[in-house]
């Protein structure tokens, strides 16, 4: 099974080539556009020159089962498109893309043609996440914080708050009907968001700030008395009277923790089966992310 990585950058490295390296029966090709990171990161891995590939023309003639694409946010429409025309199982980092229109026009082209796309929204499969899709959740509350990075509103929410969409989204018992966006900006900047979901029975918050003072994501699911606490996607802490503690494993790889490797194998697991994979739910998230964001500018302008 030939597998392309394209983009070579830090999530590339840390979270999804220790998974992709070390797949029985993967021919691992690497794409990108600086030699010194593609020798040196090939080398990592023990991959022969052919398995080197400096443009994406040379990798789309490996005739590739399947890729994964790592490269910056604003060459993904272009990347994306000329992998599924060329009938490649993709596998895209959060988000498709920044502008909603260009995320609409990669999930239509993916059907029109067949091809499978899927997104990278690991926290779906991060083991203490999916456990608290089986908790009583009445109230769903989800901070994932920074310290000292106020951001332009559309590259914050697609690039960092779409993780917090879309885990709201996941773990949300019900239909949402009522849709709240708080904001505070300073002279263009984004300095904190809170997205409020509710439904028939529960309320969901999101909450994200660049300027909290600790870099940190702390999740808690409550309902019937109960309540399910997650940090850093690792401590677990159940509540029910007297609150007990569980912990990641010593020996369990981060990227299992976060959900990368299940999402990596699963995508892959499809792609041997013939097994369609569609987008047209993390096209959900995306149109979510732009009422967020239009919200946001909306909120800010009216404040200049």
């Amino acid at each position: 099974m030939k597998v392309g990585c394209i983009g070579l950058g830090d999530i590339a490295q840390k979270a999804y080539l220790p998974v992709l390296g070390v797949q029985p029966g993967v021919e691992l090709h690497l794409q990108t556009r600086t030699p010194a990171t593609l020798d040196r990161v090939a080398d990592s891995l023990h991959l022969p020159p052919a398995q080197r590939h400096g443009t994406l023309d040379d990798l789309l003639a490996q005739d590739l089962d399947a890729a994964f694409v790592h490269a910056p946010t604003l060459v993904h429409p272009e990347i994306v498109t000329r992998l599924l025309e060329a009938g490649v199982p993709t596998y895209v980092d959060k988000p498709l893309a920044y502008e909603l229109a260009d995320s609409e026009r990669l999930v239509a082209r993916a059907e029109e043609l067949g091809v499978s796309l899927a997104v990278g929204f690991n926290r779906r499969h991060a083991p203490a996440y999916v456990q608290c899709a089986d908790h009583p959740r009445e109230l769903i509350i989800l901070q994932k914080n920074r310290v000292g990075l106020p951001e332009e509103p559309r590259t914050m929410i697609l690039d960092d708050f779409i993780h917090v969409v879309d885990t709201l989204r996941f773990l949300v018992p019900g239909e949402i009907d009522d849709v709240t966006v708080r904001a505070r900006s300073v002279d263009g900047l984004l300095h904190h968001v809170v997205l409020q979901l509710a439904g028939d029975g529960f309320t969901a918050l999101g909450v994200m700030n660049r300027l909290s003072g600790s870099a940190e994501e702390i999740l808690e699911v409550s309902g019937q008395d109960t309540k399910r606490q997650v940090s850093n996607l690792a401590e677990v802490v159940d509540h029910k009277g007297q609150p007990s503690l569980r912990r990641r494993g010593d020996w369990v790889p981060v990227a299992r923790q976060r959900g990368i490797e299940q999402a990596v194998l699963g995508f892959l697991d499809a792609v041997r089966a013939g097994t369609p994979l569609s987008a047209r739910d993390a096209l959900a998230t995306h149109e979510l992310c732009e009422r967020v964001v239009l919200s946001v500018l909306e909120r800010s302008g009216a404040a200049a």
